[in-house]
């Protein structure tokens, strides 16, 4: 996903560290030749490894200001595979698109070995249960390669 990120010419805005999947999606990015933002609240400084070879990194007070800022120097989503935080934010910059808070931008899923597969189901279900509209289900685009998934998010009749 970093170098495809890179290839296409997009910018990489993610949370600034230099581990796990997030800093080698960062270092990929990076060695493709794309530029790379992280945007790291002070409290995680201690307790995440920083990247040390960003284009840039943001100091932010809280995690409300990193979401915030994150979704304002970003032009689309993409969630990986990870934890609570992930789910948070996929959800979180989904409503805010939902409740016209955000403006709208594309938001993908990359499904690494089926990684993601039981959420579909619920939302399938919840979209099925009438809880989310199918219109608004239909904005979060899964796919299980980086190049499909960003082809797309950003086709011309989405």
């Amino acid at each position: 996903m970093g170098r495809a990120i890179a290839g296409r010419g997009f910018r990489l805005v993610y949370g600034g560290g230099s581990v796990g999947l997030m800093g080698a999606l960062a270092d990929a990015a990076l060695a493709a030749g794309g530029e790379v933002v992280g945007v790291l609240p002070r409290v995680l400084f201690r307790s995440e490894v920083l990247h040390t070879g960003l284009t840039a990194l943001h100091d932010v007070a809280t995690m409300h200001e990193r979401k915030a800022l994150m979704a304002e120097l970003s032009d689309a989503f993409v969630a990986l595979p990870g934890g609570f935080g992930t789910l948070d934010e996929l959800f979180e910059m989904t409503t805010w698109i939902q409740l016209n808070i955000q403006r709208r931008k594309p938001v993908g899923i990359l499904d690494v070995e089926g990684y993601f597969g039981d959420l579909r189901a619920f939302i399938e279900r919840a979209t099925g249960d009438g809880f989310i509209p199918r219109r608004e289900s239909e904005w979060i685009v899964h796919d299980t390669a980086a190049e499909s998934l960003l082809d797309r998010m950003f086709a011309a009749d989405r």
